[in-house]
């Protein structure tokens, strides 16, 4: 009996460019960009968020891309990503309760109008040391952490606290950092990348026997070596060979007959 994959906390469905369910490599090219896209969501309210991972033909993890919502309410994710290296490469969708967008999005509503706010800011403050523990150590998370502090200090205005919890270095951080739950991945999909030449490329139909010499009038690969340089300067990129035959042969049902 086949077993199907599970489905996460926060489904990621419909993971593109797929090729045949994956079973076949999307094609791409080295330095080539290209999107990614997915379709993210979950039960309730809450904010979610969603990220690539990309990893190169020597199995490494590649850099962070974090997904964005392509148009507000489709519930339709997606990055452009470029692969620098030739080579077998796989994406994998993550989807994620964003819980820090959650509270932001709450507070927005209740401190401006004076409900809670004791305890909504208690509630930021508290959900900041914890994102803070998940950075990695070093200036990012003394930011967040500093930020956390701030929020939790009740002998400050609740202006200054909120503002604190909002500020623009924490954003940044948290936007390469971000606290992430319920993490949720779709299935490892491959993209195979070639040179550029194969994506496009400028054709030359070169006949061989065409480049012979008054001593050899029937021309060679080394004679029609010659004439390479030539066709590379008018501005050709790639040679290609029609069929080559035996010259003055023909092939008739199975016999070789001299013409």
């Amino acid at each position: 009996m086949r077993s199907s994959r599970a489905i996460g906390r926060i489904p990621v469905r419909d993971v593109r460019p797929r090729v045949e369910c994956g079973r076949r490599p999307a094609k791409a090219v080295r330095g080539e960009s290209f999107e990614i896209t997915a379709t993210v969501f979950r039960e309730g309210h809450d904010a979610v968020g969603a990220n690539v991972v990309l990893k190169g033909p020597d199995g490494r993890r590649g850099a962070w891309t974090p997904l964005r919502e392509l148009a507000p309410g489709t519930d339709r994710w997606g990055a452009e990503v470029t692969l620098t290296e030739t080579g077998r490469w796989t994406y994998t969708v993550e989807a994620w309760s964003d819980p820090v967008a959650t509270w932001r999005a709450h507070a927005a509503v209740k401190i401006p109008a004076d409900i809670d706010t004791g305890l909504v800011l208690e509630e930021g403050g508290l959900l900041l040391e914890r994102a803070a523990a998940k950075v990695p150590r070093g200036p990012g998370r003394v930011t967040v952490r500093e930020a956390a502090r701030r929020v939790l200090d009740d002998a400050l205005p609740v202006a200054e606290r909120y503002a604190a919890a909002l500020a623009p270095e924490v954003d940044e951080v948290l936007a390469r950092h971000p606290f992430r739950e319920f993490v949720s991945a779709s299935a490892p999909l491959p993209v195979q990348v070639e040179r550029e030449r194969a994506l496009f490329g400028s054709w030359y139909e070169f006949f061989p026997r065409s480049e012979g010499t008054a001593e050899r009038p029937h021309g060679t690969f080394r004679t029609a070596a010659r004439r390479l340089p030539e066709i590379a300067a008018m501005g050709f990129d790639v040679v290609y060979l029609p069929p080559i035959h035996p010259i003055g042969t023909t092939f008739r049902k199975g016999r070789n007959n001299t013409l």
